[in-house]
């Protein structure tokens, strides 16, 4: 073999190195961009839209707040983004307009009044009254359905206030309603574990049928 064909030998099979390891590297790109498409990695919280049942997340007992840590940039970031479903705090308003959506014999017979925007860090509840009451209850982490669901007429939560300072809230009827549903997150509970299961509905089924199926759940806020 002479110098020449060596050099040619040589030549072509750095030029092959250099197409194998070219063509190599756009086919795991193009795997990458495959697997990423139709098996993508999952996210992890918190997250800006609506956790939904099914999510692990939501069976997660939440874990206490060192009181040192309540005012940190962080913590208080969190508060204020997001909802009583990943993290150790517990809040619910019901307002003006949440309230005159409903007749006034429900509001009555459901003991529902206008609630302000409360914070609890670390809520403990206690029962004072173990007479229960069953009513329709809903979530947000199970759009779109509801169900009739037993709770205790009376509760107490105690807790941390958002400045870290001690505070508490009696309440009964539909304030009591939702300190049990909030806490029940805080312990990886939904209401679908104590719903009287025959009362299990979907609340736009009506609609379903009127639009011919053609109707979109969202699961961010609006």
């Amino acid at each position: 073999m002479t110098i020449l064909n060596v050099y040619r030998s040589k030549s072509a099979l750095v030029y092959t190195l250099i197409f194998i390891k070219r063509h190599l590297i756009t086919f795991r790109k193009f795997r990458q961009l495959y697997t990423e498409f139709w098996f993508p990695s999952p996210s992890r919280p918190p997250y800006n839209h609506i956790c939904q049942i099914g999510d692990p997340v939501l069976r997660y007992k939440a874990e206490e707040l060192n009181a040192e840590d309540i005012k940190k940039n962080e913590i208080q970031g969190v508060r204020k983004r997001i909802s009583a479903l990943t993290v150790s705090f517990g809040y619910r308003d019901v307002t003006e307009k949440i309230y005159e959506e409903f007749s006034p014999e429900i509001r009555k017979s459901r003991e529902m009044a206008i609630i302000p925007f409360k914070v609890f860090i670390n809520p403990e509840l206690k029962i004072t009254n173990y007479e229960k009451v069953c009513f329709p209850e809903a979530c947000e982490s199970v759009r779109g359905f509801s169900a009739d669901v037993p709770r205790y007429r009376e509760v107490l939560v105690t807790g941390l206030s958002a400045e870290g300072k001690p505070v508490s809230w009696q309440v009964s009827g539909w304030a009591a309603r939702i300190v049990q549903h909030e806490m029940d997150h805080l312990s990886g509970r939904l209401y679908t574990d104590i719903m009287v299961r025959s009362t299990f509905t979907c609340t736009c089924w009506d609609k379903v049928n009127r639009t011919g199926g053609r109707i979109y759940v969202p699961f961010s806020p609006k």
